[in-house]
């Protein structure tokens, strides 16, 4: 794949991708700091300076930046990850100068006014309501720490009502000055643009920024048969089951992927056929993976009736015995390289999916593959490559999170 990269003399790296058929650009600010970089007392501070950043600095406060985005229509947001948060916005090439004014004044001079600390504080409070409300999202809450309890990647990204409530401004300006430095940025940029000249555009606002490199805790965590209940009088029960998964960089992940598929990606699934489609059971049902520096997960979720929900477990045990012992079909193999590759091609399409796979596999250390390169990785995979993946994350221990009107007593057997 080719894109352009260059390292400015205090450590940030800037890569982009010219994509000359469009009149557009999306560029993204990639920094190294997420909910597992956090220390107790900073719970959920990650995802919280995600909104202040927001609120501008002394010389672009918020109104500015959402009028000056408002006014040349520019798509713009971000997101915090348990890895790292970023910062986005699209819009047309002839603005890009707009964009990394404001991005990079953010990143580098927030204002952190109290009274806006205090008005966002009750924002991030009422998100981890509606976290709460939906009882997808709190299943897998309990399944990651289950899976992973007491390890930095457990805590939820959002924090708790209690470590927000009690934040106070030295706490979030204190992890900003920690984790927010150009070493630990990168800016990922792709569309009509050149390169030459955003890095030199780039240099101009950011030449006075400095701070030291970051460090992360690396430890793989000790997975142990566990079940996380959270009692609830539901109409449906939500089931996250699985166990420890690969990392992100292990070369296996090309042949855990078609696994996955083949389990529970698409509705030709085996998961799907047998759940939905001949036995009525559930309405969405799908298999996932997490990947992550030292660790990873694989599981997967489906939401059902409670007096359903030991019958749907003991399904999903099957399916996952019956693909380590036997592997998957031809049939099922080709598929699910297809539908891999179709949806590769699909989701480079856009300046924005782009620029967020350059940008996130810059940050964490990913090869950069091209698309004829990542497609001829899962050509060439086997039915032993399958096999040996499947038996390698499939075989436990498992862990279970889970919503419902049950207790964690419930289910021991079903984790052992």
């Amino acid at each position: 794949m080719h894109y352009d990269l260059t390292t400015l003399p205090n450590g940030l790296r800037i890569i982009t991708q010219n994509m000359p058929a469009v009149r557009s650009v999306a560029i993204g600010c990639w920094v190294d700091a997420g909910s597992r970089d956090e220390k107790p007392i900073e719970a959920g501070t990650s995802h919280f300076l995600e909104h202040l950043l927001f609120k501008g600095s002394d010389r672009l406060p918020a109104r500015t930046i959402s009028e000056a985005f408002d006014a040349v229509g520019a798509r713009n947001n971000a997101f915090t990850s348990k890895e790292y948060t970023c910062y986005w916005a699209r819009l047309r090439s002839a603005d890009l100068p707009l964009a990394v004014d404001i991005l990079t004044e953010m990143l580098q001079r927030p204002a952190f006014r109290q009274n806006e600390i205090d008005s966002e504080r009750h924002v991030v409070l009422e998100e981890i309501n509606m976290n709460e409300d939906d009882p997808t999202d709190v299943a897998h809450e309990q399944f990651v720490a289950a899976l992973w309890g007491g390890h930095p990647l457990s805590p939820p990204i959002l924090g708790t009502r209690d470590s927000i409530t009690s934040m106070t401004r030295e706490t979030i300006h204190d992890y900003w000055q920690r984790r927010y430095t150009p070493k630990s940025t990168v800016i990922a940029a792709v569309g009509d643009l050149d390169h030459e000249k955003l890095v030199s555009l780039i240099a101009e606002h950011v030449g006075d920024w400095d701070g030291a490199e970051v460090d992360r805790q690396v430890v793989r965590p000790a997975i142990e048969p566990r079940v996380k209940v959270r009692h609830r009088d539901t109409e449906q029960s939500h089931i996250v089951f699985g166990g420890e998964g690969l990392t992100r960089g292990d070369d296996r992940r090309f042949a855990i992927t078609v696994a996955n598929h083949v389990l529970g990606g698409g509705m030709s699934s085996r998961l799907f056929r047998q759940i939905r489609e001949e036995r009525g059971l559930a309405y969405a049902v799908h298999a996932f993976r997490m990947p992550f520096l030292d660790t990873g997960s694989a599981a997967v979720y489906v939401g059902t009736t409670p007096s359903q929900t030991f019958e749907v477990l003991k399904l999903i045990c099957a399916e996952l015995d019956k693909m380590m012992a036997d592997g998957i079909t031809e049939e099922e193999m080709d598929r699910a390289k297809g539908n891999i590759k179709g949806s590769l091609a699909l989701s480079l399409e856009d300046t924005n999916g782009r620029m967020t796979q350059l940008g996130r596999q810059e940050l964490t250390g990913a090869e950069h593959l091209s698309v004829d390169e990542t497609v001829a990785r899962i050509e060439a995979l086997t039915h032993r490559d399958i096999l040996e993946a499947a038996r390698l994350v499939y075989s436990g221990p498992y862990v279970l999170g889970l919503v419902g009107p049950f207790e964690e007593s419930d289910f021991a057997e079903m984790v052992l």
